[in-house]
């Protein structure tokens, strides 16, 4: 008589079933930390920062003619010129040489409020001279007192006014620093990876030039910013603090990231495509731009766009090449003295002021939206041009 088989799961089966609970139950309270430290950065940025995108302003009468365009602080009565922003007093001879009409004319305008009152409204203050509480009190109760857009934060330069400091100088910079990654990383980037992937032998040289294209991704981004102060800066003459010495430096950080993702993308077409192009008579070279590299182009501009974000980021580098400057109007080319988001992002946050705090919040939120907007491009160009095979 045959013995039965017993279905109890033995001990150690029931052992090893808790230990892989137990491993699922950490990956879940890994990925859970991780969503939690997220929420809780982008929680208190959102709280720093929303202050930051309104403003305080104050309605007054503004009065233009000799002695005020002279003497600014005049333009308006006396008590309420201490609340006003300085930036205000010190644009009216440009306002008056812009419209001459304005001259012996007075006008209702609403004024931004200085840093001081700004911080005051939003409770981040209580410390304000009892004339100016009074004034501000007075105002208040008269319907003069009110909230705003804050346009400056992304229309002005920076400027040692909280109160019309803004990131329109670095939103220029970043854009002519993205430029010259683009036209410098990407065709270098792609040809080389061709190159490597569908023409190179293997052999020890191309093995090394591999090798050293991954290590060079893993290289702290500091590194990249010497080699631009020594390479471009110094060899080359471009001049510091521009846009182009900027760009050239991020060109060499963001080309192994194109190098190894075009790389992917290449491979990830089948050999059988490029073997019926030759049956019928095309090149190699046919083979691949007519039919690999259309195939592939989506991996090939994620990759891309990853890598461009991926530099929007970055300071460590511009810090070496003198892009960590005080830049109050956006630069009109290239070559001229720039900054960039991350850079503006920096320097606010060493500023004493407490506005700063709020600026500098707010920045990071403005530049984080871009960033996950750049990574969302990529992962949308994926999935709507990918092609499994």
């Amino acid at each position: 008589m045959s013995q039965g088989i017993s279905l109890t799961p033995s001990r150690q089966l029931k052992k090893r079933y808790r230990a892989e609970r137990r491993f699922k139950a950490y990956c879940v309270g890994a990925l859970l930390l991780a969503m939690a430290f997220l929420v809780l950065f982008f929680a208190d940025m959102i709280r720093q920062g929303h202050s930051a995108f309104v403003q305080t302003q104050i309605r007054a009468e503004v009065t233009y003619n000799e002695d005020t365009v002279k003497f600014t602080s005049e333009a308006v009565d006396e008590s309420i010129a201490p609340l006003v922003s300085r930036a205000f007093f010190r644009a009216i001879p440009r306002r008056v040489e812009n419209n001459p009409d304005l001259m012996g004319t007075t006008q209702s305008v609403w004024l931004t409020a200085n840093a001081d009152v700004d911080q005051y409204r939003k409770g981040y203050t209580d410390r304000l001279e009892p004339e100016m509480l009074s004034a501000l009190e007075r105002l208040t109760s008269e319907g003069n007192v009110g909230y705003g857009f804050n346009k400056g934060l992304f229309f002005s330069g920076d400027s040692k006014i909280p109160s019309n400091a803004g990131l329109w100088s670095a939103f220029v910079g970043t854009f002519y620093v993205m430029l010259v990654v683009l036209a410098v990383s990407f065709p270098i980037g792609v040809a080389t990876a061709i190159y490597l992937e569908e023409f190179a032998p293997d052999n020890r040289f191309t093995q090394a030039v591999e090798i050293n294209i991954n290590n060079l991704a893993a290289v702290p981004s500091i590194l990249f910013g010497l080699l631009g102060l020594a390479i471009f800066i110094n060899f080359f003459g471009v001049p510091r603090s521009s846009a182009l010495a900027g760009g050239l430096t991020l060109s060499l950080m963001t080309l192994p990231v194109i190098i190894i993702s075009t790389r992917a993308a290449l491979r990830a077409v089948p050999q059988n495509i490029r073997q019926g192009a030759q049956a019928v008579g095309a090149s190699r070279w046919q083979a691949i731009r007519d039919h690999v590299l259309p195939l592939s182009l989506p991996g090939i501009l994620t990759g891309t766009i990853i890598g461009v974000a991926q530099a929007m980021g970055e300071t460590a580098p511009l810090l070496l090449i003198g892009m960590i400057a005080y830049i109050p109007d956006a630069p009109t080319s290239m070559t001229e003295a720039a900054t960039v988001l991350p850079a503006q992002i920096f320097t606010w946050a060493g500023m004493p002021e407490r506005a700063y705090v709020s600026l500098t919040a707010a920045g990071i939120l403005v530049l984080l939206s871009l960033l996950i907007t750049l990574n969302a491009t990529a992962v949308i160009l994926r999935n709507r041009f990918e092609r499994r095979w």
